[in-house]
């Protein structure tokens, strides 16, 4: 009887590994629970409208049954939104805060405010932080003007690096190897052409040291934009959306050179944080 515990014991320790191995891919082991909720996730952060559990399935070519239970254990864990009137799941915020909790990112904003508060007093400009995630800039941390007029942007837009001034300050201050890995986040992917005129720019920003180019989606605002950096490569960039106002002067080259005086300043406190013991 003992042996045929044994037995069985063994073949279920088999068995366990055979469906853990992922004979399709180079990963050892597979979580298949794991990877439908992660799945889902993906998904959805790529909506920009709230979908059904059917879409879900449909989307991702899986079972109601495979699905249904993850999709309410997902909610119950604050990572997914229902809408009212049961028209369908949305992403929560809750993993961009997780990535805001880390302790890099929380000190970066941390040191980082203060500066921002002190560049949009002396400009009249609004700014912003934005940091690298899978391909896209994403921006953790904003300052408003204090100027009856101003634009901004909220904590949390995002935009392919290739689209913003952000995306091209955070890719141009980077080694050659974190920029081939960003270079295959890149969703879609870009052509040859497009992507070689890409990275000739970046060499040009980095020689610069600031990028100073109109908005791509807002008319009459000028993205000035520096690296924050912190072990020689970009940590972050931030931006200020310059804004021309009617019947005052235009103080942009004024402008510039704040934005790279600010980021340099939160660049030092970063380097000298990361002395201490």
């Amino acid at each position: 009887m003992a042996f045929l515990t044994k037995v069985v014991v063994m073949t279920i320790d088999a068995s366990d590994q055979a469906s853990d191995t992922d004979t399709g891919d180079d990963r050892r082991y597979r979580a298949p629970a794991l990877e439908k909720g992660l799945d889902i996730l993906e998904l959805l952060a790529g909506c920009a409208t709230p979908l059904t559990l059917t879409q879900i399935v449909q989307r991702l070519g899986r079972s109601h049954g495979e699905l249904f239970r993850m999709v309410q254990v997902l909610e119950y864990r604050g990572y997914l939104t229902s809408e009212a009137g049961g028209e369908g799941y949305s992403l929560s915020d809750r993993l961009f805060s997780l990535g805001m909790n880390q302790p890099r990112t929380r000190y970066l904003i941390e040191v980082a405010l203060p500066e921002m508060r002190r560049l949009a007093q002396e400009t009249g400009q609004s700014c912003h932080v934005a940091v690298h995630t899978m391909g896209d800039m994403a921006v953790v941390a904003r300052m408003e003007s204090a100027e009856q007029l101003g634009f901004s942007v909220r904590v949390g837009y995002r935009r392919p690096l290739l689209q913003a001034a952000s995306g091209a300050v955070l890719y141009a201050f980077q080694p050659d190897d974190v920029r081939a890995r960003w270079e295959k986040l890149l969703d879609p992917q870009p052509d040859a052409e497009t992507l070689a005129a890409f990275r000739t720019h970046a060499d040009e920003i980095r020689q610069r040291a600031v990028e100073r180019t109109p908005s791509r989606f807002v008319s009459g605002v000028t993205d000035l934009s520096a690296p924050i950096l912190r072990g020689g490569a970009a940590a972050a960039a931030l931006t200020m959306p310059y804004l021309a106002k009617l019947g005052e002067p235009d103080a942009i080259d004024a402008a510039a050179a704040a934005v790279q005086a600010a980021a340099a300043r939160i660049s030092a406190q970063l380097v000298d944080d990361d002395h201490h013991p």
